[in-house]
């Protein structure tokens, strides 16, 4: 079975607020010290150049106001995944430890897959990545080190290992080439190597045996069909991925979370038929559509004139605490 062209190349200590204390975060200050004005009185003139100085205040309140303001908004962006624009500095100056590796997927089916790794003291559950339609990009290393940032280990296949040119996979062709490779792919050998991908993460000494799927456009679709097609798998998320047919739904057992763009008329109309199968079978199927926002919001965060961002906002965090509930808690758990 040909896969179809999904995709367009396009502490338990209470809280200050709990405790009933709201405090109120202060900007930085801006210390400014004055020259001492001499009295009229004393038959002095001021110093030469006080006017001067006077001049540059409304300047210097100015910094002021940015200090207070500048910084929290740039730690905000930083919180999420870097859009296409910024991705490539991001991966520069990311503290995270990140490399290739290459792991077997059966029958000596060697797959490439990059893995970043997240600072923390105990061990941490996997995040198998599954990119969009254009292979294993730059983009999507840049959501596998996000992942890591927020305490996951992040391993993202690339889907396309041996097939192009020389067999470099992503890496020997261009965009249109590589959207030519993945609907070449087939369903079965796509699912194989990510069993494989995830069996690989949870192998590694700094994992847990908690694994998710999340994906993006024909890697939403992938994260999707991987719970019809595999019952221990945690969870799965799905940025803006078509849902699977009703007989192959009601085979899923993994909670799902769906996020989607509202102007996306051809990958939501699967989401009504998914979601009250999964509902009759009494199965987890969480979806979010987001105002305004279109397809690949993740990835293209200044469209559609501020609603794929507010798309961003919203549905990262939600990400992060569906992962965190599913694999965590389930971790804690199993023990």
């Amino acid at each position: 079975m040909r896969l179809p062209p999904f995709c367009r190349a396009s502490t338990g200590r209470p809280s200050a607020r709990d405790r009933g204390e709201v405090r109120r975060a202060q900007p930085p200050r801006l210390r400014v010290v004055l020259p001492i004005e001499p009295r009229s009185s004393l038959g002095l003139r001021p110093p030469t150049g006080e006017s001067s100085m006077f001049r540059f205040l409304p300047l210097l309140a100015a910094g002021a106001l940015t200090l207070g303001t500048a910084a929290p908004e740039a730690s905000a962006r930083q919180q999420l995944p870097a859009g296409a624009e910024e991705v490539s500095q991001r991966l520069n100056d990311s503290p995270r430890h990140g490399e290739w590796v290459t792991y077997d997927a059966g029958d000596g089916d060697e797959v490439r897959a990059w893995v970043v790794y997240p600072e923390r003291a105990d061990r941490a559950p996997v995040v198998v990545v599954i990119h969009e339609i254009f292979g294993l990009t730059d983009w999507i290393r840049g959501v596998a080190d996000q992942l890591a940032a927020d305490g996951f280990i992040a391993v993202a296949p690339d889907l396309l290992s041996g097939m192009g040119p020389d067999g470099r996979g992503t890496p020997g062709v261009d965009q249109q080439g590589a959207v030519a490779l993945v609907r070449e792919l087939e369903r079965e050998d796509v699912n194989r190597r990510l069993r494989a991908a995830a069996a690989y993460g949870t192998s590694l000494p700094a994992a847990t045996d908690q694994v998710a799927m999340l994906g993006f456009c024909w890697g939403g679709t992938s994260s999707f069909t991987m719970a019809t097609a595999w019952e221990e798998l945690g969870a799965a998320v799905v940025f803006y991925g078509s849902s699977p047919d009703d007989e192959a739904v009601a085979r899923v057992r993994a909670p799902v979370l769906g996020l989607y763009g509202e102007d996306d008329a051809r990958v939501n109309v699967t989401i009504a038929p998914a979601r009250a199968v999964m509902e009759n079978g009494g199965q987890r199927f969480d979806v979010e559509i987001y105002d305004g926002a279109g397809h690949g919001f993740l990835r293209q965060q200044d469209g559609r004139d501020g609603a794929n961002l507010r798309a961003t906002q919203g549905a990262w965090p939600r990400t992060l605490s569906f992962l965190r509930e599913v694999l965590e808690q389930a971790g804690a758990e199993g023990g």
